[in-house]
């Protein structure tokens, strides 16, 4: 998989992209990872690449040029697809979201900043919005971040045991159980019984009524 981010802070990625499962998934070869700086497409002097919005009303808009000029570069290069803008007012991801993003093989991610991007952008180039809640950050770099690992920690070899991803909350509808690890005992607060036995089957069910609880108690909207 080849994932290429356009952002205006590329120094804002270099810590997430480059650490632990990301770094050792692009040092085995599964995943290539590229941030492109938006200022560089950028054709004037001060290399700014945002302007005052026609109409007035307070904050900068992300000009059409540079973002256009990058994107289509990147498409002569090579078949994209997704072109996925990071936004508030996109589709909330969720897991369902991300397991058919992982089976890509080309995405780029345009990060969003100040007020968004010239509306022509979403219009020409983007063909899926994303995002990561009700709320709203200073950029799109930590969205993006957040996509590409949640993308990338599901792509076969990257995990080295692929059956913890698929067990992860939201792979079924149902948040994880609970889990213990070793004491057994920690000041009289002890590891539930079945899960010492050594009754796999059991143990199986177990979690699996546990799930279930948990979600009814902290999100039924997910049972729905």
């Amino acid at each position: 998989m080849r994932i290429d981010i356009i952002t205006v802070l590329p120094d804002l990625l270099e810590s997430p992209l480059n650490t632990s499962i990301l770094k050792r998934a692009q040092e085995k070869g599964l995943v290539e990872i590229n941030v492109h700086n938006l200022r560089n497409y950028s054709t004037n002097k001060q290399k700014s690449i945002d302007d005052y919005a026609f109409g007035g009303g307070a904050g900068m808009v992300m000009q059409i040029q540079p973002i256009a000029d990058c994107i289509e570069k990147l498409q002569a290069e090579r078949s994209y697809d997704e072109v996925i803008y990071m936004t508030p007012d996109g589709e909330t991801m969720n897991q369902g979201m991300v397991n058919t993003l992982s089976l890509k093989q080309n995405l780029i991610i345009l990060a969003g900043h100040y007020k968004g991007v010239d509306e022509r952008v979403r219009e020409l180039f983007i063909t899926k919005e994303i995002s990561i809640g009700d709320f709203v950050l200073t950029g799109g770099e930590l969205p993006a971040a957040i996509l590409s690992d949640a993308i990338i920690r599901l792509i076969p070899g990257v995990i080295s045991d692929e059956t913890s991803a698929l067990t992860d909350s939201f792979q079924d509808n149902l948040l994880a159980p609970p889990v213990y690890t070793r004491p057994e005992n920690y000041k009289g607060h002890k590891v539930p019984e079945i899960l010492l036995e050594g009754n796999h089957k059991k143990i199986d069910a177990w979690r699996e009524e546990q799930a279930i609880e948990r979600t009814k108690k902290r999100r039924p909207d997910l049972l729905e």
